[in-house]
């Protein structure tokens, strides 16, 4: 298959592979083929809607890029807008990935290799900011057991051409830091790792550019084994039922064994790269490739269940909520697709192209648009604005806009608090409960006759004011 490699644009190169640094063109079709809900199907592995955890205080609410192993997007906390802002960092360069949270703080690792450690309640810093001098295009990973984990690529070099794909002899390490100190702990070395730590159990699962696909002691940092895949893995891996899923550079996904690293089985139907990392609920493996479709395998066979061309490239990992696949492609369009056929039950024009992997949390599903993303793709790319937009997951009506976004998952969140990325900036947001209609509202702020009209205005003022703040407009209750 002959590829042609292409340069996405001057500020996608700055953000290496994870941007869309490179895009690969095929002369190869992608396929086509619906599914069917009799084949392969399992509903009851469902992430819908996911359980809150029972404790009362979460140590890590939210762990991992993805929220949980499946990489599902699918959060169990009820938040819902509107939101007031407690806090906001500029971390001073592109946040590519999204934050993680526990041990009541938010850890966030910037593009060129600064960490920082936020108290989620007051943003302040939880322990002094690291600078690793290093390219990070990944999601901090947090466990219970008082460590913190994130992966780094090559020196971020000169600041002209920062973090560059051609580096010469480029090298990276996964780190472990004390979640509370940030005390570094322990140190894996390997070729650039741009994969977003995945821990299940005592193990933490990462994909290297050397091709390799790494288990590795959550506790030592000593490896467990290592797994040739044969080619440049970027993508992080994905878990389910003793399965690692893990997509790398030639197009080809790999489900092996967790324990061993055997190989169970690989599929290769996609004629352009991976970037997308997989997600897997109903028994199923679904993932989007640069070639623009949304490809759906049996999680034990690796059969092709459905193939879905879907725009001009997609990036966008999938979200997976009540047994829908929630994913954008970079030619501005948003899909709901049925998670059994493949068959669009919704869709969404975004001002935009669509990166980031949308989340789903309150019924609620969040999508960022990138304005710049793929600007000098050889294939349509829509630029526009950067924005994150919430649509109601079942119906894909409009709730809550928001000028913030880009690259990251636009949101995480805690039992208490929504945490929203920018291209550089991070948000501490608390929900606000409002009662409906501006006469409840005033009434609520009367104490004597009269007061009503004089709360009514105070309230309007504080509302505009509130929402000029956050550059946010909620949607009102009946178009919902």
């Amino acid at each position: 298959m002959r590829r042609i490699l292409l340069i996405a644009g001057a500020l996608v190169l700055l953000l290496v592979a994870a941007a869309g640094a490179y895009m690969y063109v095929s002369d190869e079709d992608p396929p086509e083929k619906r599914g069917s809900a009799t084949v392969e199907f399992e509903p009851e592995e469902a992430p819908e809607p996911p359980p809150a955890p029972k404790e009362k205080v979460i140590k890590v609410p939210w762990p991992m890029f993805g929220y949980d192993p499946e990489r599902t997007k699918a959060s169990p906390y009820p938040h819902r807008p509107p939101y007031r802002t407690l806090w906001r960092l500029d971390a001073g360069d592109t946040v590519e990935f999204p934050p993680s949270v526990g041990y009541g703080n938010v850890y966030i690792a910037q593009q060129k290799g600064r960490f920082f450690a936020l108290d989620g309640r007051t943003g302040k810093p939880a322990f002094k900011t690291k600078d690793f001098d290093r390219c990070a295009a990944s999601s901090p990973t947090v466990g219970r057991n008082g460590l913190v984990y994130q992966s780094y690529m090559h020196p971020v070099g000169d600041l002209s051409n920062p973090c560059p794909q051609d580096a010469a002899s480029p090298d990276g390490f996964l780190l472990a830091m004390d979640a509370r100190t940030g005390k570094e702990r322990w140190r894996f070395n390997s070729m650039p790792i741009e994969s977003s730590p995945l821990l299940r159990g005592k193990r933490l699962f990462i994909g290297s550019w050397d091709g390799n696909v790494y288990a590795i002691n959550a506790r030592n940092g000593r490896k467990i084994w290592s797994s040739s895949i044969g080619s440049k893995v970027n993508a992080s891996p994905a878990y389910s039922n003793g399965r690692l899923f893990v997509a790398d550079y030639t197009g080809t996904l790999h489900a092996l064994d967790a324990r061993t690293g055997r190989r169970l089985w690989s599929a290769s139907d996609a004629t352009e790269f991976y970037y997308a990392t997989p997600a897997v609920a109903y028994g199923r493996v679904f993932i989007g490739s640069t070639d623009g479709t949304m490809y759906a395998y049996g999680a034990k066979t690796g059969n092709l269940l459905w193939a879905r061309p879907l725009g001009t490239y997609v990036y966008s990992a999938a979200a997976l909520f009540d047994r829908k696949v929630y994913v954008g492609s970079y030619d501005g369009q948003f899909y709901a697709l049925d998670a059994a056929t493949g068959d669009t039950v919704w869709q969404k024009e975004m001002p935009s192209s669509v990166h980031a992997p949308p989340v789903v949390m309150g019924g609620l599903v969040y999508v960022a648009t990138c304005a710049t993303c793929g600007s000098a793709a050889q294939r349509y790319v829509k630029n526009g604005v950067d924005s994150t937009t919430a649509f109601n997951a079942r119906t894909g009506r409009k709730v809550w806009r928001n000028n913030a976004g880009k690259y990251s998952s636009p949101i995480v969140a805690d039992q208490k608090r929504v945490y929203l990325t920018g291209r550089s900036m991070v948000f501490g947001l608390k929900p606000v409960k409002r009662k409906r209609g501006a006469a409840a509202a005033g009434a609520a702020g009367a104490k004597a006759k009269g007061a009503k009209a004089k709360a009514k205005a105070k309230g309007a003022a504080a509302k505009r004011s509130f929402q000029q703040e956050q550059d946010q407009v909620t949607v009102p209750d009946g178009d919902r």
